[in-house]
């Protein structure tokens, strides 16, 4: 699938959002009301206006590369293939999506372990994907890591991470580094909401705004922070995005389910960062379709609410309608776009069940031990 393009998008802007007393983007005074008022579908045309055909269907198909891999790990988790944890990126596409579409080469990427989704936008190899979530010898991680560790140092991917928050620090470390060595790029690195209140969180926007890190804070906030809502579990304030002020850390909240909502505040956030201007917190409105993990029945949501997500916001729903709408792409032009996916995803199935499983001698390999003390 498609990847990162060095020339993708306007990067070379160095503004950041402009931001009102809240700290929020500050929209444009007569239309705001006025583009409150419009079909999501409507806003999405307007912005695909700046956007070309090619760069519209790759990020359609990239999301649909997601959700359609998410569909077939879900399945084979209850079928047994995939053991463990696993946790499903459905209904959150459009974040890593948007953001991955307008980073180059040269940028980084740290996650937490709903990951599936950030390997297959940095262009991880699907086959290895699903190999490391079979436990086989042809995953990333040579089928130790599972769903939560997988990494590729090519892709400049540095995880999945299990431990809630310990991304962040991470990632403000690969920022630094980036820094110290003068390359232009960033880190994204994500987080959900359940971990923003995690103290190693704020170690790192003290350090980050200390030093004028290059990294992007992205909270993927999906309502939910395993089963409890942000209402119950964020004190105050549930604008997450304002989380850095204490620090001098600009932050803004985008509309996660509108993929060109996503790639346009990123265009923003990126060049802010480039420009040596430090770290900077983007709060993406998502939501997942399914449970914190599989074994997650959901059952502290009503269903209604999920359906009404999925029925009037969905990501990739509503980019598909825009497509047709606006006439940048025929029906049959978008179903042969699905069907290839499927193959795709098919045979990156087939590939991590025909694989080997690990040598068992593996066990001894990777792991760091402290050198014994000389008698």
């Amino acid at each position: 699938m498609a990847t990162r393009k060095s020339a993708a998008g306007k990067s070379g802007d160095s503004k950041a959002p402009s931001k009102g007393s809240a700290g929020k983007p500050a929209a444009s005074k007569p239309s705001a009301a006025k583009a409150a008022r419009k079909s999501p579908v409507k806003r999405q045309a307007e912005r695909a206006k700046s956007v070309d055909k090619a760069l519209l269907l790759r990020l359609y198909s990239e999301m649909l590369m997601i959700r359609r891999f998410e569909e077939k790990a879900g399945q084979m988790y209850g079928m047994g293939l995939i053991g463990g944890f696993c946790h499903l990126y459905i209904g959150q596409e459009a974040v890593v999506v948007g953001l991955q579409s307008v980073l180059t080469d040269a940028d980084s990427v740290v996650t937490s372990y709903r990951d599936h989704g950030h390997m297959l936008a940095c262009g991880m190899d699907p086959k290895g994907v699903m190999a490391e979530l079979t436990g086989r010898r042809t995953g990333y991680s040579k089928g130790k890591g599972g769903s939560m560790h997988m990494f590729s140092r090519e892709k400049k991917f540095f995880g999945g991470h299990g431990i809630v928050a310990a991304q962040v620090p991470i990632g403000t470390g690969v920022a630094f580094a980036q820094k110290y060595l003068g390359e232009v790029a960033v880190c994204l690195t994500y987080l959900g909401d359940g971990a923003l209140n995690q103290g190693q969180v704020y170690e790192s926007f003290n350090m980050a705004a200390l030093w004028s890190i290059p990294v992007i804070y992205v909270i993927e906030n999906n309502k939910y922070g395993m089963g409890t809502s942000t209402e119950r579990s964020s004190a105050k304030s549930t604008e997450l995005y304002h989380r850095g002020q204490a620090y001098g850390i600009p932050g803004v909240q985008v509309d996660g389910m509108d993929v060109l909502a996503v790639r346009e505040a990123a265009e923003k956030v990126v060049a802010h960062a480039k420009a040596g201007k430090g770290p900077y917190i983007m709060e993406m409105l998502t939501y997942r379709y399914r449970g914190h993990s599989m074994s997650d029945p959901a059952k502290y949501r009503a269903r209604e609410e999920v359906q009404k997500m999925r029925s009037e916001r969905d990501p990739i729903e509503r980019l598909r309608q825009m497509l047709l709408e606006e006439g940048l792409a025929q029906e049959a032009e978008l179903k042969e776009i699905d069907r290839k996916i499927k193959d795709e995803v098919s045979e990156a199935a087939e590939f991590a069940q025909n694989s080997p499983e690990p040598d068992p001698a593996e066990l001894w390999t990777d792991v760091y031990t402290e050198p014994a003390a000389a008698e």
